[in-house]
């Protein structure tokens, strides 16, 4: 007699779960990365656009109150231009005294460098306190530094001689001089503070401001298998 014959073990069978990487294109993603690497999203560092919004805020209101201090120290500190009345076939005239004096010009550079001074400052003080930067904060420095000359040009009018030029040569009489009320000739002066502020917090930011970490780099340290 001969032995049974007996059918030959079946082939082994490859393992559902193959170690081998899958093919370009697929689904599986590296071993060990995060999720939200592998997903290609990342969590959003820093305040949301709220409160971002809400600090704004606070820095225009703040910066454009700081418009009252410069236009005090314009009043303060500007040349004044000396005015003279007179009379004229029974008419009052005004005229300068010295036509080719420089007065008027110092009053616009006055109110320029003041306003650049505050736009430094202004700055120099958001970063500090906001060293995070963004746009709502350069858009708060822009605002507020433009409101604040606005302010500040009001304040020191205010604050000036008389506007009512003939009232004040009949008050002190013929031939007699006195200052002409504070006028802003140049009204491009009115983005000094502005442009300063832009300026020196784009640089400190540049400058000292918080880096962006660098992004960590996963090797082919393996596929998870389908």
């Amino acid at each position: 007699m001969t032995a049974p014959l007996t059918p030959p073990p079946p082939p082994h069978e490859q393992s559902s779960h193959s170690a081998w990487p899958p093919a370009p294109g697929g689904s599986g993603h590296v071993v060990g990365a995060p999720d939200h690497v592998a997903h290609g999203t990342k969590d959003q560092d820093g305040p949301g656009m709220k409160t971002e919004v809400r600090e704004a805020a606070v820095i225009t209101v703040a910066v454009a109150l700081g418009g009252a201090l410069l236009g005090v120290l314009w009043c303060w500190l500007a040349p004044r231009v000396p005015l003279v009345g007179d009379v004229v076939d029974d008419t009052w005239v005004v005229y300068l005294k010295d036509t080719e004096g420089e007065q008027s010009i110092g009053v616009d550079g006055t109110f320029t460098l003041l306003a650049l001074a505050f736009g430094f400052v202004s700055a120099v003080v958001v970063f500090v306190l906001r060293r995070r930067g963004g746009v709502p904060v350069v858009v708060a420095l822009g605002v507020g530094g433009l409101l604040g000359s606005l302010l500040a040009w009001r304040v020191g009018v205010w604050l000036g001689p008389a506007q009512d030029v003939l009232a004040q040569a009949k008050g002190v009489g013929k031939g007699v001089t006195f200052s002409a009320p504070l006028r802003l000739e140049a009204k491009g002066a009115l983005l000094a503070w502005s442009l300063a502020g832009l300026l020196v917090h784009l640089g400190l930011t540049a400058l000292f401001g918080p880096r962006d970490p660098e992004p960590v780099g996963y090797g082919p340290a393996g596929y998870e298998r389908p």
